[in-house]
């Protein structure tokens, strides 16, 4: 009736939500969703969670939903993963990716492996989740990316969100998901707020895992990533639009299944590759991507070698203008962007 009047309507608008509430949220509608579904892990219950990613549920939902656990990745991973075998939808917080080494038993040999070895009549559907890759001034043993040691194996999926949609989206998919997926989230991006769409503020929403996302539009070259280097993708292709040099950036999202589809669409049209992570650089994301794209149809379409932009190839430094040097910044991806293009 005030349309007809004349009257202007605004559209619901966008709302800015970390990182850190996009996954809260994600749990709180999970929970409440599916009676299946429950959390455990390392101080996730009383304490709200090591990083407050799972502030208020314990409140909410009470001890058999929101589990503390002892210090025992192997023993409440294989609670968890006996649990899904079971029926039932666990999510399993690892305070970080570097203790899932006490556990990696479990993630691959139990979990990944049983609905083939039992001929598809064993599903195993548990999130494990947790912060992964390089955080501030932590060293080398808490540092490290695992996207190439999960991503390896059969059975598993693997998502690595950037954004807060990203992030909800990615985790809801991965507990409604009927396989083990393991979700490698960035403790640096848990506080950084991203634009929320009202589509993303839904409770049905969730982003397909194996599905690549263009965040940024381009034609002289392809820049691939995920988790927090995406951003730094961005800002580079901000400051190389200056120098008339148009980035088209991919947000993976997603590594496996990986979505090489998007990559070769995007390198068919740019004719160049320059493929960016946090992770060390031998048999690596960027490694992989590299290979697929040459062994495909993209590879004649390449105008110049495909190039990877990594973390350096030594255990995390302490120090920070060590770390600086050992992490890809935004001046690295610009310089491999220059040199790949030969400007």
């Amino acid at each position: 009736l005030q349309q007809r009047r004349g009257v202007r309507l605004s559209a619901p608008a966008a709302i800015q939500v970390t990182v850190r509430d996009a996954l809260n949220q994600a749990l709180d509608e999970e929970l409440e969703r599916d009676e299946r579904v429950f959390l455990l892990g390392e101080e996730v219950a009383q304490y709200d969670g090591a990083y407050k990613i799972s502030r208020g549920l314990w409140k909410k939902y009470g001890d058999k939903r929101v589990i503390d656990t002892p210090i025992s990745e192997m023993g409440f991973t294989g609670i968890a993963v006996g649990a899904a075998m079971a029926g039932l939808r666990p999510v399993c917080e690892f305070m970080t990716f570097n203790f899932s080494m006490q556990a990696i038993d479990q993630v691959i040999n139990s979990a990944a492996k049983t609905c083939y070895m039992s001929a598809g009549s064993i599903a195993v559907p548990v999130v494990f989740r947790g912060p992964n890759g390089a955080s501030a001034g932590v060293a080398a043993q808490h540092s490290q990316c695992f996207a190439a040691w999960y991503g390896h194996c059969p059975g598993l999926k693997v998502v690595s969100p950037w954004s807060s949609e990203d992030a909800k989206g990615l985790l809801k998919a991965s507990i409604r998901d009927d396989n083990p997926v393991v979700m490698l989230e960035n403790e640096l991006l848990y506080g950084v707020p991203f634009e929320m769409s009202e589509q993303a503020q839904s409770k049905d929403f969730v982003v397909p895992i194996g599905k690549a996302k263009i965040e940024r539009e381009g034609t002289h070259v392809t820049l691939v990533s995920h988790s927090r280097p995406v951003g730094h993708c961005l800002e580079a292709a901000a400051v190389l639009a200056k120098e008339g040099v148009e980035c088209e950036v991919i947000n993976l999202r997603t590594i496996r299944p990986m979505d090489i589809e998007a990559v070769e669409a995007s390198v068919i049209k740019t004719n160049h590759l320059v493929t960016v992570e946090g992770g060390w650089p031998q048999f690596g994301v960027g490694a992989e991507i590299c290979a697929r794209i040459m062994e495909g149809p993209a590879f004649n379409y390449l105008d110049a070698p495909a190039v990877r932009v990594t973390g350096a190839d030594v255990p995390m430094p302490y120090a920070k203008i060590l770390e600086d040097n050992c992490i890809p910044q935004v001046k690295d991806i610009i310089f491999a962007v220059k040199k790949t293009l030969n400007i």
